[in-house]
């Protein structure tokens, strides 16, 4: 018999599949481009839950690897149109299958380099280098005109899919929706396999793991460069979305937003991006389109959160976690 936050986890991912129903049904492609959006951040923080959820890594650095994979895909598609075979940083291709694996390497590379020198501090010294490596990587995409600069750059065809509509909203949800299916599979796989034991360890006490004779930092930079990996596959997956990839992509701001996500779902619990996600984004969408100052309201919100339900929305409902 499934226990309680299964069926909660179920219950959250079948809001979310119900409401494309009726939208479709009803012609409403806004709210299908909302719930695509949904599913993408949702898979972002799907990788920094990994990171900190269950290896207590607090990092303000994760946006540089979303704005990576992004980039992959908007330099990708530039070259593609201006049917260049290879100039600058890479080929073009407008293939999905070709951008994606990309994506996650690039992120995963830049991970593995920035969690070699990070991963060796702890506490504060940690959260600050991660975002110092971030936004070295903003200001860098800044400084670099040849592909928009400040400006960015647009996607002006959404990349293809082989045997996909990419262009047709619905189709486009299908491949967010399936792709954070296999993220959330991934991580739950990660999660109860030795390797996942060995993370959680490592967060609760170094030392312990130490003795039992598995070093901590390979366990923490494996995980590490696997978050940024699933988080730059989003940023890519992001930037046909919204058809440009910019330097927004790359702020301090969007590492905070997806923290807030992971932390309004429930930190350390399977599904708390997607809860969080949809929170985050229900509250944007309702109030924000009545004040321009929703975050005041997601503030209180999130103060809430940390002093009531530590848990999350996922906790508040579900009870408590097995591996909190």
């Amino acid at each position: 018999m499934p226990d309680r936050e299964s069926i909660v986890n179920a219950a959250i991912l079948g809001v979310l599949v119900l409401g494309v129903a009726i939208a479709a049904h009803g012609g409403e492609i806004y709210y299908i481009n909302l719930a695509s959006r949904i599913a993408i951040i949702a898979m972002a923080g799907v990788g920094l839950n990994l990171a900190l959820g269950y290896g207590g890594m607090v990092s303000f650095g994760h946006a540089a690897f979303f704005g990576l994979g992004g980039y992959v895909c908007g330099v990708a598609a530039f070259h593609a149109f201006e049917e260049s075979l290879f100039a600058g940083l890479m080929p073009g291709t407008n293939q999905m299958l070709v951008i994606w694996p990309i994506a996650a390497l690039v992120s995963g590379f830049a991970a593995l380099l920035i969690g070699l020198i990070s991963l060796r501090t702890q506490g504060v010294y940690f959260i600050m280098i991660t975002l110092a490596f971030a936004q070295m990587i903003y200001y860098f995409a800044i400084s670099f005109p040849t592909y928009g600069g400040e400006d960015g750059l647009p996607i002006y065809l959404r990349n293809e899919l082989p045997g996909v509509d990419t262009s047709d909203a619905l189709s486009f949800f299908g491949i967010a929706l399936t792709l954070l299916l296999i993220s959330l599979a991934l991580s739950w796989r990660v999660i109860g396999s030795r390797f996942g034991a060995a993370l959680i360890m490592a967060r609760l006490n170094e030392t312990r793991l130490a003795t039992s004779g598995i070093e901590p930092f390979p366990v923490k930079l494996t995980a590490f460069v696997l978050s940024a990996m699933i988080t730059g596959l989003s940023g890519a997956l992001y930037a046909d979305w919204n058809n440009s990839v910019g330097t927004n992509m790359l702020s301090w701001q969007l590492s905070g937003e997806i923290m807030v996500i992971v932390i309004l779902g429930g930190v350390g619990r399977l599904f708390g991006p997607l809860a969080g996600a949809i929170l985050f984004v229900g509250l944007e969408t309702q109030i924000g389109s009545a004040t321009e100052h929703w975050q005041l309201f997601l503030g209180l919100i999130l103060l809430l959160v940390v002093l009531f339900a530590r848990g999350g929305l996922i906790g508040a409902l579900a009870g408590r976690a097995r591996h909190v």
